[in-house]
Order: C-alpha cells, then sequence, then structure tokens
C-alpha cells in the first residue's frame, strides 16, 4: 500500500493552485479556476448530504465531456463514494443495466439521456440530476432533493457562513484500500464488467506518472501546461491521463466534449496550443497516411528525398510542420488505447517527433508501461513497466525472445470484478497476479513488447503462434488500405479489408481498379510474411469496423465463415 493518498494528492493541488485555471468549456468558453472548481464540489456535497449519501455509496455519471462531467466525479471520490462513470456511447439499455448492477443511488447525466431512459428500467435509483446546471430531472419520493437544489444560494451560505475560503478545501480521509471508482469495460469481447479500483490504484498511476524524466529534466506534466481532452473521460485511459494527472498537478484542461471531427480537432488544436496530446493510435495513423504520406510519394519533397545530405533537413522540415498542425507547442504527444501501425512510429521516431505509446488495461487504472522521455522510448515497444509501483513478468521459458501471456502485480491492479467471482478468479491468481491476456516479450530493463491477444492468438497444425495483429499492420500500410481484420476458417487465414474509400474518389479509382490494387496488396502481403502466416483471401468490407470508445475493433462481431469466404 502507499504512502501517497489520491484524495490528499487533490486536496493540495486545489489549494496550491487556486487562481490558476483548471477546467475549460472548448465550444461555450466557460471556465473554472482551480478555486472555482473546489466551490463548485462543495456545492455536489451539499446535495449528497441531503440525499443521505454515505461514503461507499455508488454515483452514477453519463453524458458527453464537459467542466460539470469532472466536477461531479471529482465531488463523488473526494466524497468517499464511488464513481460509476458510464461511456456515452452505451446503448440505453446497457445503461441502465450498468446502472442497476452497480446499485447506484444517484445519477448525474445530459438531459437528452434522460429521454431514452426510464425510470421503472432503474427502479432503485434515487434521483436523477443534470449535468447542466445539477437540477433535478427525477425524485422517486418527495421533493426533498429538488427544494435543496433550488436553494442552493441558501443552503450554501449556511454551510460557509463567512464565504468558501482555502481553508475550506479540505476533504474527510478516505482510505488507500477503499474502493472508489467502478469503471465498466467496453472491450473486444462484448462483455461489459465492473472493475473495482481503489484509492490506491489511482494513486499508484499518478506515482508513476509524476517524475521527472532522468535524461533530460524535463517534467512534461507540471503546473500551467495546457491539455486538450477529447477521449472518453468515462474510459480508464482518458480518465487518467487526460484528466487526474493534469489535475493534480495544477494543469489546464480544455474540454472537446467527445473525439470531434479531423477539421475541429486541428482547429481546436491551433486554438488551445497544448503541450501534451494524448491520443488513440488512429489519429496519428490518419495524420500519416493523409498529410505525411502524400508528400513523400510526390511533389518536391519526394525528389528531394533521393538527394543524400537532405534527408535530415526534410525530416526537420516535416516534424516542424506535424507539431505546428497540434498547435506548436507540444512537448510530448502520448499514444495508448490501441496497437501503434509499426511503419507510422518508425517513421515518426525517425524525423525525432516527441512521441512515447503507453500500455494498460481498465484493470490496472489503467497504466502497466509508459517511458516519459520520448528520446528514451524504444520503436516497437510500449514503454517500461512501472517499476516503482508494479511488477510484471512474461509468462514464457524465454522472456525476450518467446512471447508470453504478460502478468501484472502490484499497486495498480484492480480488486476484482463487481459481484462477478467467476471472472475475477478467472483473471486474478492466488498469489495476486494478474493476467492481462497480452502475449509479449520484455528486455531486461522492463521495455514490454506487445505481440497480439491470447484469445486472437491463433495456433497452426504445425505449432506455429500466429498473432492477427501483426499481419493487420502490415496491411493496413498498403494501398488504398483504411483497416484490417485479419480472421481464421478451417485452419486457414483470410482477411477483411475496409478500403479507403475517400482516397479512392479522390484519385477517381474504380470498383476494378479496386480489386486489383487488393489482389495485389494479397500477393505483396504474402511475400513479407512467414507461410504460416499467409492468407488465402483478402474481401473489400464496405464498412468502418465497428469499434469500443478508445478504437479497438471489436473483432468478436465478424466471422469469415459468413460473409461468403470458407
Amino acid at each position: 500500500m502507499l504512502e501517497q493518498n489520491l484524495i490528499k494528492m487533490f486536496e493540495k493541488s486545489f489549494r496550491d493552485n487556486r487562481e490558476m485555471s483548471a477546467l475549460t468549456d472548448y465550444f461555450t468558453g466557460e471556465t473554472y479556476s482551480y478555486y472555482g472548481l473546489a466551490k463548485e464540489i462543495a456545492k455536489i456535497h451539499i446535495i449528497f448530504d441531503e440525499a443521505g449519501i454515505k461514503p461507499k455509496d455508488k454515483i452514477a455519471l453519463v453524458g458527453r465531456n464537459t467542466p460539470r462531467w469532472c466536477i461531479v466525479y471529482l465531488a463523488t471520490i473526494t466524497y468517499g463514494a464511488v464513481i460509476v462513470p458510464i461511456l456515452q456511447d452505451f446503448p440505453p439499455t446497457d445503461i441502465a443495466h450498468i446502472v442497476n448492477h452497480s446499485e447506484s443511488r444517484l445519477l448525474f447525466l445530459t438531459d437528452s439521456y434522460w429521454d431514452s431512459l426510464e425510470e421503472t428500467d432503474m427502479p432503485n435509483i434515487e434521483a436523477v440530476l443534470s449535468l447542466t446546471d445539477y437540477h433535478v430531472i427525477f425524485e422517486r419520493n418527495g421533493k426533498q432533493l429538488t427544494k435543496c437544489v433550488n436553494n442552493m444560494t441558501e443552503n450554501y451560505r449556511k454551510r460557509y457562513p463567512h464565504g468558501f475560503t482555502v481553508d475550506n478545501i479540505s476533504y474527510r480521509d478516505v482510505p488507500n484500500d477503499q474502493l472508489i471508482l467502478l469503471n465498466y469495460t467496453s472491450g473486444t469481447t462484448g462483455y461489459s464488467k465492473g472493475v473495482m479500483l481503489t484509492v490506491n490504484n489511482l494513486t499508484g498511476n499518478l506515482v508513476f506518472l509524476h517524475p521527472m524524466s532522468h535524461k533530460t529534466g524535463e517534467r512534461y506534466f507540471r503546473k500551467g501546461n495546457r491539455t486538450l481532452s477529447f477521449l472518453p473521460l468515462a474510459h480508464a485511459y482518458g480518465c487518467m491521463v487526460d484528466f487526474l494527472l493534469p489535475l493534480s498537478v495544477g494543469g489546464h484542461i480544455t474540454l472537446l466534449g467527445k473525439i470531434p471531427s479531423p477539421k475541429i480537432l486541428i482547429e481546436a488544436l491551433q486554438n488551445v496550443r497544448p503541450s501534451v496530446v494524448v491520443s488513440v493510435p488512429l489519429i496519428l495513423e490518419k495524420v500519416y497516411r493523409k498529410q505525411i504520406m502524400p508528400m513523400l510519394d510526390k511533389g518536391p519533397l519526394s525528389i528531394a528525398m533521393r538527394v543524400p545530405l537532405l534527408n535530415t533537413a526534410i525530416y526537420s522540415t516535416i516534424k516542424n510542420k506535424l507539431i505546428e498542425s497540434f498547435g506548436g507547442n507540444l512537448i510530448l504527444f502520448i499514444v495508448g488505447g490501441a496497437p501503434m501501425n509499426q511503419e507510422t512510429e518508425a517513421f515518426l521516431r525517425k524525423i525525432h517527433f516527441p512521441l512515447s505509446v503507453g500500455y494498460g488495461m481498465t484493470e490496472c487504472a489503467p497504466l502497466i508501461s509508459f517511458t516519459e522521455d520520448p528520446t528514451e522510448f524504444k520503436g516497437g515497444s510500449c514503454g517500461r513497466y512501472a517499476k516503482c509501483t508494479l511488477d510484471v513478468r512474461i509468462d514464457s521459458s524465454d522472456p525476450q525472445n518467446v512471447p508470453g501471456e504478460i502478468l501484472v502485480k502490484g499497486e495498480h491492479v484492480m480488486v476484482g470484478y463487481y459481484k462477478n467471482e467467476k471472472d475475477t478468479k478467472a483473471v486474478l491468481d492466488k498469489d495476486g497476479w494478474l493476467h492481462t491476456g497480452d502475449m509479449g516479450t520484455m528486455d531486461e530493463d522492463g521495455t514490454l513488447y506487445i505481440k497480439g491477444r491470447c484469445k486472437t492468438m491463433i495456433l497452426t497444425g504445425t505449432g506455429q503462434n500466429i498473432y492477427p495483429e501483426q499481419i493487420e499492420d502490415r496491411l493496413n500500410n498498403m494501398p488504398l488500405v483504411l483497416e484490417s481484420l485479419v480472421l481464421e476458417h478451417n485452419g486457414k487465414l483470410h482477411g477483411l479489408v475496409v478500403p479507403d474509400f475517400e482516397q479512392c474518389e479522390k484519385e477517381g479509382i474504380d470498383k476494378t481498379t479496386l480489386e486489383k490494387t487488393m489482389d495485389d496488396n494479397l500477393k505483396l502481403l504474402n511475400e513479407q510474411v512467414a507461410a504460416y502466416e499467409r492468407l488465402v483471401s483478402l474481401t473489400i468490407y464496405p464498412n468502418e469496423f465497428e469499434k469500443t470508445p478508445k478504437k479497438s475493433i471489436k473483432r468478436y462481431l465478424y466471422d469469415i465463415s459468413k460473409l461468403g469466404k470458407c
């Protein structure tokens, strides 16, 4: 158990940084200072008191990323209650299920979500409150809470008759072993589980992320840094790195609501000029394919690249253009949530773009590995595991060369799955090791390399292990390929490919030419991979694959036998 405590970290940060900006809504411009943030938290605590909320009670929260979403989250955990953030992309039936399964007493949501929900489907919910202004949308018994909210000004003055001062920024002692977050997964298996995370689990992530780079002395996460948050905060990755981390050190977060269109994102980056950007690989990969590859394949830069001694200057030009496109103030670009395309990563490293890749899972709140300093990051890896707070081992006879399941033990690891002993026992062994389900190798210095998922690994008749993600990685960089899936049927490998229809239209590529290109891609791919990894077919799929909030493909939805290729 750690000595540091998440709640006390926030208490100190709110006090020390009280005059600085904390949260801004990008579209409305609404901004809260750390002092203003603490005042709003105090108001929510009054609502909790009136509702009879006790420590360890569950509070559900669903909506887009806004300052008030963040305030409710922080108010809940500083009260000692358990926050239950629900992904806004979940359908109404799933939202109702999670509210019921978690035994949440209150539900905070964006007003529009209530239109698709029925209070009869959530019989134990006591009240529903709006994230617009905290007004009570629904109250099951009486109007006591409604009166409290409507008379908040008076109630607030009674609570703080001499005004809210810095001394009032003081929260109850919430022990490190107490449950504080119930995070429901949305993975590639289609089965959502409630991950139980303690104060210690979240604290461990912050302890791992706070130190400065040993090589440069740079503290990438520090007071005054600007962050543009566009990943869903209800997901563990965005929540930790885009929200909890910046607020624990005095950072300023601008909230974009949800993953925006490329046009809005670029505009926001130019306006906010963030120092740290947290993203999923898909965004960087699109930038590489749409902006960088055309420059290298056609035009003056493609010609100049063939001239010796010009490469360095060209790489520097491309790097500067990229950094400028992300606002011009970028010192660190963090990628996580899904595997990074290796060709894209290799090029970004070649031009010395400040890239670092992390690895984690909700069950670790979420971080397992990450290298803060991009100059120390090893290509093809997902960083060094958090040695200060975790133990990691590879279940393999030769961990450096032969892939095995990644096992994790330590401060980040969850208590278990809520009301689900069977699944808990399946991933947490008697010695406390979490079986991640991911296959990988590890260097002597603790650098991890992910090879694929245990569940997706294909074992051939000759005993060879095939990791479809590695084949997909190659395929995704071939002409006119937007994304791909490699699937097994009757002992043979088949590929599904979503073409880049936008590029096809732009270049006037017809159906016949597209099919010819895919045939060529299949031949080229089979020349590049081992014999046992070759595909027997490549089928064009007409729509983008369905994905989780962290942009991982929901693989369970796709069965090659049902798509006419057997």
